[in-house]
């Protein structure tokens, strides 16, 4: 198996731009497939940050092969050897274990603070949104890729600070992604004829959250919104306005027909059908294997502003088939 720090190539942050907010696009609820979380939970493949002793080793200067084809090895990576560096992008250029914010899991004493300020390459400004991954490394916990015939979900809460105090800009400041593996059939043509093969290729599903500052773009107050990518036709669209900040619960899942699932609700509780946001062929593939899932965190890149702080906690692996 190829190592998945080698082919993860994850999209970039989406720009305001590209989304469409219309509805056509939204799966029914009669395919939502099945809610994250349910089956068995896969140990290993998960954090709960309770470790007091839970770090995070950057060794900087950080990744940044998407822009300059720069991988700056050793990858930065945690203590329990769990999370590493993205040779694309980067790590976020802080990880802290906090204590959880008031409404989090009961009995929880940990969680994962992340945010970044350089976001590009390494001592460069460009003043444009950009984004740094953190990745988990599901694949050295259970030994290889999962089969989505086995039906894989992930789950993790995420905890949306006040609008007041997220970075001052309209664009993607978050993403919980997941790595899946698709196969195309393609056409190898020569002298001698055509010849059809399967290429494998990896794909990246994931529900972003993009904030709309004040007085941008009209908007008469701050708000935020999930953003998905992507749709049956490779188009990442708003499935639906945030109007609470707290404690959300997000979870992807995937069924055997190679889809995947959306879902959200604020809260911590346990993911349910209602919260079902949507089901799509993500960016236009049918999922075969999941290979892991990672978190993105964006900022506008002007060398003195902070990301939006996001804080996650629990984040789990779950087949409903062993």
């Amino acid at each position: 198996m190829r190592d998945i720090r080698t082919i993860l190539s994850a999209g970039a942050c989406v720009p305001l731009a590209m989304l469409l907010t219309v509805s056509v696009f939204v799966s029914s609820a009669s395919a939502q497939g099945f809610v994250p979380g349910t089956g068995y939970r896969v140990k290993g493949a998960g954090d709960d940050f309770e470790d007091t002793k839970w770090t995070f080793m950057h060794n900087f200067p950080k990744s940044s092969r998407e822009t300059d084809q720069q991988v700056r090895e050793p990858y930065g990576m945690s203590a329990n050897q769990r999370w590493f560096e993205s040779p694309k992008r980067g790590q976020p250029d802080q990880l802290l274990r906090v204590t959880p914010p008031k409404g989090g899991i009961l009995g929880s004493t940990g969680a994962l603070k992340m945010r970044t300020l350089n976001s590009y390459i390494p001592g460069r400004v460009t003043g444009k949104s950009a984004q740094d991954d953190l990745l988990f490394d599901v694949g050295s916990a259970i030994g290889g890729t999962i089969p989505v015939r086995k039906n894989p979900s992930v789950v993790v809460r995420v905890y949306l600070p006040p609008f007041e105090k997220w970075e001052n800009c309209t664009a993607t400041s978050f993403g919980f992604r997941s790595a899946v593996m698709s196969s195309a059939t393609q056409t190898k043509r020569s002298l001698f004829g055509s010849k059809r093969y399967k290429k494998r290729e990896i794909y990246f599903p994931g529900i972003f959250i993009q904030f709309n500052s004040k007085g941008h773009r009209g908007a008469a107050v701050d708000s935020a919104s999930f953003i998905l990518r992507g749709n049956d036709y490779n188009v990442d669209y708003m499935v639906r306005e945030i109007k609470q900040t707290g404690w959300w619960t997000l979870g992807m899942s995937f069924t055997s027909d190679g889809r995947c699932h959306y879902y959200a609700s604020p809260g911590i509780d346990k993911l349910t059908r209602k919260d079902h946001m949507a089901s799509h062929f993500p960016q236009s593939v049918h999922c075969e294997q999941f290979h892991t899932y990672f978190f993105n965190v964006c900022n506008s890149q002007d060398g003195q502003k902070w990301s939006t702080d996001w804080i996650i906690d629990d984040p789990a692996l779950y087949v409903v088939r062993k």
